[in-house]
């Protein structure tokens, strides 16, 4: 299984969401892989938001060797499964779909935590480091579920 999340500049959500996914496949002995990726070019090449690493080091998550890029309509090729943390990214990267084929293999992320309240995991980058927590929060419920519901 090869899954790629996927946020705005790919600095907050998505390596974020790759790092905790990373640790329970890692934890489950898992032979998956995972990727994230942005759908604008602003942060390619840079470190996650320092917001973001210090949300994950304090559950003993490092995701301080992921780097920025940007989605590419490859990707779709070399994915099985395409996450996206918001409805924006969603549409976007539908659009950049090869084919209609291609597009399915793109849904949101909260999908896997239909009993969590919010549809969409919120955009931390503009507000303070409670909004870190509160995305690792969801990220976990939504990462655990996608492992079970991708093993039954």
């Amino acid at each position: 299984m090869k899954i790629l999340l996927v946020c705005l500049g790919n600095i907050c959500r998505s390596p974020m969401a790759e790092g905790i996914l990373r640790d329970m496949i890692g934890k489950h002995g898992l032979d998956w892989s995972t990727d994230s990726a942005g759908t604008g070019d602003y942060h390619v090449g840079e470190q996650p938001d320092k917001r973001a690493m210090k949300a994950m080091l304090d559950h003993d998550i490092d995701i301080s060797d992921l780097r920025a890029r940007q989605l590419r309509a490859s990707d779709f090729d070399a994915f099985d499964v395409l996450l996206a943390m918001d409805a924006s990214n969603l549409q976007n990267m539908r659009r950049l779909a090869p084919s209609k084929e291609h597009a399915l293999k793109a849904r949101l992320m909260m999908d896997h935590a239909p009993d969590h309240a919010l549809r969409e995991v919120p955009d931390p980058y503009f507000g303070g480091d409670e909004g870190f927590e509160e995305v690792y929060q969801m990220l976990t419920i939504a990462c655990a579920n996608l492992i079970d519901d991708v093993k039954r």
